[in-house]
């Protein structure tokens, strides 16, 4: 090479946009072939499949399946539509298709009680918990600082019993402006409306301080304290029109003994309730429920 010859270069190639992540939850009455089907669609389309889970409930001859694949960024949701098209018309799929790269926004409802929120901001933190808090709601302002300290928009939203209809008003308004995937009642101490609980089916998931079926009403610690229970637990449940029995997804228990107090339940009941909503949630936004009549399907 010489001083007039020109230097090599070296063509910049622009690396190919990563695959996307989908998930895909379906379920039908069972037939034969429907895996196949449906495996064999995602892979007409350039897909592979990372994580496949279904279930055949027996009593209602009802079949649920979860698909986690990824696919080329260039085939959209359109795409996947319309190979997916023949399987799900010819076996009468109810199904939903998700992006699984996009981070999932939730709506946190609290009232006094801040340990199920502060689990909640805290597993996001760390990562184990795939989230982006929209903003937090109160009927209290007790809340505010945590919220502020968490760079969360917070709102203050007082409540009465005349008010409550306005209040609610503002609860709905707030999920849909902020985009939020899922309400969190993480201790929200109010009983929401039918017509709350209906517009908010199966996007709201509530943490019940207790193992369901439980002791109803005020106190429930004390209640459990007083009649000698050896076991103490929480229930995460999706909100329905129906008060604590809605579609349960996660629980969990500790064993207690009389030589506890009932303040010493309500710490042990404390630290189950920030658990099983930690789950509750982290099993919804992972698309891992299904719903089964009044039952759940968890993958």
């Amino acid at each position: 090479m010489t001083a007039a010859d020109p230097l090599p270069t070296t063509a910049t190639v622009a690396p190919a946009e990563a695959d996307r992540t989908h998930i895909l939850n379906l379920s039908c009455t069972d037939r034969p072939g429907i895996v196949a089907r449906v495996t064999t669609s995602i892979a007409a389309i350039g897909g592979n499949i990372a994580e496949s889970a279904q279930y055949w409930d027996r009593s209602t001859d009802r079949f649920f399946m979860r698909i986690l694949f990824t696919a080329p960024a260039e085939v959209g949701h359109g795409v996947i539509h319309g190979a997916l098209k023949s399987a799900i018309d010819g076996f009468g799929m109810t199904f939903s298709l998700t992006d699984g790269d996009t981070v999932p926004r939730i709506l946190i409802l609290v009232s006094k009680f801040d340990h199920c929120l502060l689990n909640l901001l805290y597993q996001i933190r760390v990562g184990w918990l795939r989230a982006e808090v929209a903003a937090i709601a109160s009927n209290h302002p007790d809340a505010r600082a945590i919220a502020e300290q968490h760079g969360v928009p917070f709102h203050h939203f007082p409540v009465t019993k005349a008010t409550k209809p306005e209040q609610e008003a503002q609860v709905l308004r707030l999920y849909r402006d902020t985009g939020a995937d899922l309400v969190v009642l993480a201790r929200y101490m109010q009983v929401l409306s039918n017509e709350l609980s209906t517009a908010l089916s199966g996007h709201a998931i509530n943490i019940h301080h207790s193992f369901l079926p439980s002791f109803k009403g005020a106190k429930p610690y004390h209640q459990a304290h007083e009649r000698g229970v050896k076991l103490i637990g929480a229930t995460a449940h999706y909100v329905t029109p129906d008060l604590d029995e809605g579609p349960i997804i996660e629980q969990e228990t500790e064993r207690v003994t009389h030589a506890l107090s009932a303040d010493d339940l309500v710490a042990v009941g404390r630290d189950v309730e920030a658990r099983v909503l930690a789950r509750g949630v982290k099993l919804h936004l992972e698309r891992r429920v299904l719903l089964n009549g009044h039952k759940t399907v968890v993958f």
